[in-house]
């Protein structure tokens, strides 16, 4: 959920709380193990079911566009639907409008996009709060398009006359845009809304948010590298009843779960819940959070998409297989 560039490198390089009510809170995995199909997930508000696994998009405005479009016809044949994308992704939404126009399956997915208040980027604090340190030198800028007309310009790119959801992105865009989030859902422009964040140092501003204002969903970032967001967020989430959408599940820029494999063999007990690569074995983790609702992993590649799908169909971790590969992970 920021810049296009400094997140989603993953398989291109490598290539290979709350935990007791794991089981009872996904009554989905038993259906869903007996015959492989994608496993469902109700968004909490309103009871309506998306697929565990969606897709990431910040890299599609710079891929090739055949490739992004097979991707996407892939994804839908193979029962995936929920698609992710941002203002701030470059040409991403208008690649993924012309595409999922190409293929007539604009209202068969389930889309989610961001829009950013003027000034607004990454690095930028909430409202009224002094920066600790100066952004990083290279840094993304912020969008120069912001606010209602971002959004305008969010539904001419995809060719829709609404969207699914609809998030402030960054959190210093959460209080200036949250008024005009609210209008826009009660004119049925959009049908979701909610708040993205990943990084830990503004997890306060998130458990704030999340008890002020009334959404939907939350972009998080959540990995079985970096569980810091199971210690009060995902718990403030199932109490609120918000739906949990994951960044980054295979971790981000230096922290890529990638990365740190090394020579380690992806354990034979992970045929136990149906995780064959290590990517499998790092999403179906992810999402076996009690409080997840979908991951949304990037994938410009047809191998990379239907990997990425498998990991939500089938059987997932329960409680006591969570544990178990913490504690293979953690042992390094």
């Amino acid at each position: 959920m920021s810049n296009p560039s400094r997140f989603f490198s993953r398989r291109d390089v490598l290539q290979a709380g709350l935990l007791a009510g794991v089981s009872a809170s996904l009554p989905e995995v038993s259906v869903a193990a007996q015959s492989n199909a994608v496993i469902m997930r109700p968004i909490p508000s309103t009871g309506e079911k998306i697929p565990v696994m969606g897709i990431g998009t910040n890299r599609f405005g710079v891929a090739d566009y055949d490739e992004v479009k097979a991707v996407l016809k892939r994804m839908h044949e193979i029962g995936g639907r929920v698609i992710d994308t941002a203002a701030f992704y470059g040409r991403s939404e208008e690649v993924i409008g012309k595409a999922l126009g190409e293929l007539s399956l604009r209202d068969k997915m389930f889309i989610s996009t961001k829009f950013n208040a003027a000034g607004v980027s990454f690095f930028s604090p909430p409202p009224g709060v002094k920066p600790a340190n100066a952004p990083p030198a290279g840094g993304p800028s912020p969008d120069p398009v912001a606010g209602i007309e971002s959004f305008e310009r969010s539904l001419e790119r995809l060719q829709m006359k609404r969207v699914d959801l609809l998030f402030a992105h960054f959190i210093g865009s959460v209080e200036p845009l949250m008024p005009l989030m609210l209008d826009l859902k009660k004119q049925g422009r959009v049908r979701y809304i909610g708040i993205t964040s990943i990084q830990r140092a503004q997890y306060p501003y998130v458990l704030e948010y999340m008890r002020k204002y009334p959404i939907d969903f939350l972009q998080i970032d959540y990995s079985l590298g970096d569980r810091s967001a199971e210690q009060e967020v995902l718990p403030l989430a199932m109490e609120r009843k918000i739906a949990t959408m994951l960044a980054v599940p295979f971790g981000g820029g230096r922290n890529s779960l990638f990365d740190k494999i090394g020579s380690r063999q992806l354990p034979k007990w992970a045929s136990e819940f149906g995780a064959t690569t290590w990517g499998e074995f790092f999403l179906k983790y992810a999402i076996s959070h009690p409080a997840v609702t979908c991951a949304i992993p990037g994938a410009t590649k047809l191998k990379h998409l239907e990997e990425n799908q498998r990991a939500g169909m089938g059987v997932l971790p329960d409680a006591s297989m969570r544990k178990r590969i913490e504690e293979f992970w953690d042992k390094g």
